[in-house]
């Protein structure tokens, strides 16, 4: 088996990882709405409300907003019409805080 430094993810930087990691779990979160959704007019099983907040708090609140916005899907619900931009808000503040203060 090849290590890390001499495998095929050999000229990644880690910073690449954390990008995909967003990336994939923002897809996640807009697929998600758009299968609940479905499910909701179907009348089927439906994805507990608290996935959606764990998938904003992971790093989805983008993905989650713009599926809850392009499938019209719980936007007479003020706790996610605010709640999951409120997420990103503070995200995006404690990433600028991080990158101006680091950990010193």
């Amino acid at each position: 088996m090849q290590g890390f430094k001499e495998g095929i993810l050999m000229g990644y930087t880690p910073g690449f990882f954390v990008v995909l990691f967003f990336v994939i779990i923002n897809i996640i979160g807009f697929i998600s709405c758009g299968v609940d959704k479905y499910k909701a007019k179907r009348g089927l099983w439906r994805i507990p409300e608290r996935i959606f907040f764990w998938l904003a708090f992971m790093g989805g609140a983008p993905g989650v907003y713009f599926g809850l916005l392009l499938f019209h899907h719980k936007t007479r619900h003020k706790k996610f019409m605010v709640g999951i931009p409120m997420i990103f808000i503070f995200q995006v503040l404690g990433l600028i805080l991080f990158y101006l203060y680091g950990f010193d």
